[in-house]
């Protein structure tokens, strides 16, 4: 693997995944059942915890990825861990 390819790949915003359905599924995700599953167009999304962290743009009652560069983001409960800063009610990865 090439070192572009790898660097390529540590850039990249983790994939969306199926979120807990709170009220209209965020943009590119469709309704199943009590959840929201991503499309092929879909970004990685968390449940909004308020403002919504740097890199993402509110969706309803979701936060999603404003690109696929944008950190990780996880909701925020006391100190962010090991490798994460705090954004507003979130932690962000560092990376």
């Amino acid at each position: 693997m090439s070192a572009a390819i790898i660097c390529s790949w540590a850039l990249a915003a983790p994939p969306a995944q199926p979120l807990l359905k709170a009220g209209p599924c965020p943009s590119g995700y469709g309704s199943s059942g009590n959840y929201c599953i991503p499309g092929s167009s879909a970004r990685f999304a968390i449940s909004n915890e308020g403002p919504c962290p740097s890199g993402y743009s509110s969706s309803g009652n979701y936060c999603v990825a404003t690109s696929e560069r944008s950190k990780t983001a996880i909701p925020k409960s006391g100190p962010c861990p090991s490798g994460y800063g705090s954004s507003v009610s979130y932690c962000l990865s560092n990376r």
